[in-house]
């Protein structure tokens, strides 16, 4: 098996390039960097600085590595970012991801896990419930919208060309390694500032010095798990969540207990294009054998330390 992971540079991408290694799969890593870094990847795994809009780059790595399974992570991952430049997210999730099925279809690739989005792709969820993968997208972001299309592209370059594929819908996910920069990636957001002893912001769900949005927190550890088990013997879609919602500020509290500090909070009015209340059904995955294993204050424990970490 000939694994090649795109955006394997990035956060969850790099976790999944290493199990992939200790599981003695060849490996290859994709990723324009824009996000993604090199000191993430273990030394000597095969890389290839491209851009998934670059179809020409993008050709050369599949004439070179010959894949035979691909981890698709690579993704213009932020709801705010998506809002406010529709074209950007467009262009890299899903030009840039046709490029890609386009390419699997050409050298023959046997199979694609997707990184899809579970925390997004199913609009409000209601109190009290927890999305299930049976329940129709309802996509609030450009986003959303765009992890929702792709998959539909995945069934019909399964249905027309034979290509066997698993998208796995996300929750909230979070660990060492996570982007405190960007938009996404609040546990990592917070544990920068709060170890630094700056102040943090705290969106509201619905009026400013609310408790925030709820969402569904995974632990990166646990979304590799699920991916393994998915390149090696699943198809069709999965979410990946604990079925637990937290709010905006049970993170906030967690990570301050876990780095030993009280932070000044700034509360601010709601973020474009964030649901309010996003919780994930794992069952359909459980089923298969696969459980969470990291609690939500050991996995905060987890991340806070290695932002501790020189």
């Amino acid at each position: 098996m000939r694994v090649l992971v795109t955006g394997g540079a990035g956060f969850i991408g790099s976790h999944i390039v290493e199990d992939l290694l200790k599981a003695g799969l060849e490996v290859a890593v994709l990723d324009n960097l824009s996000t993604g870094k090199r000191e993430n990847l273990p030394q000597g795994v095969a890389f290839y600085e491209a851009d998934l809009r670059d179809r020409e780059a993008l050709e050369g790595v599949f004439q070179d590595f010959r894949p035979t399974h691909l981890s698709h992570q690579a993704a213009q991952a932020s709801v705010k970012v998506s809002v406010e430049d529709p074209l950007l997210d467009f262009a890299v999730n899903l030009v840039g991801g046709l490029n890609l099925l386009e390419l699997a279809r050409k050298y023959g690739v046997e199979k694609l896990v997707f990184a899809s989005t579970g925390g997004a792709i199913y609009g409000e969820v209601p109190e009290g419930e927890a999305a299930e993968e049976t329940w129709p997208p309802k996509p609030k972001s450009p986003y959303a919208a765009s992890k929702a299309s792709f998959e539909h592209y995945l069934s019909a370059y399964g249905q027309n060309y034979g290509l066997r594929w698993a998208s796995l819908r996300y929750g909230n996910v979070y660990g060492p390694r996570q982007d405190p920069h960007g938009e996404a990636g609040v546990v990592a957001i917070f544990a920068e500032r709060v170890l630094k002893g700056e102040p943090v912001t705290l969106y509201a769900r619905k009026t400013p010095g609310d408790e925030g949005c709820v969402r569904d927190y995974i632990y990166v550890g646990d979304v590799v798990a699920a991916h393994r088990l998915a390149l090696l013997s699943l198809e069709g879609v999965y979410n990946v969540g604990t079925g637990e919602g937290r709010t905006t500020l049970e993170v906030l509290q967690a990570v301050a207990e876990a780095a030993g500090r009280t932070p000044e909070v700034r509360p601010a009015p709601p973020r474009p294009g964030d649901l309010e209340r996003s919780v994930l059904s794992p069952a359909k995955l459980m089923a298969h054998g696969w459980r969470p294993k990291v609690g939500f204050r050991e996995g905060i424990r987890k991340t806070v330390e290695s932002f501790r970490a020189p």
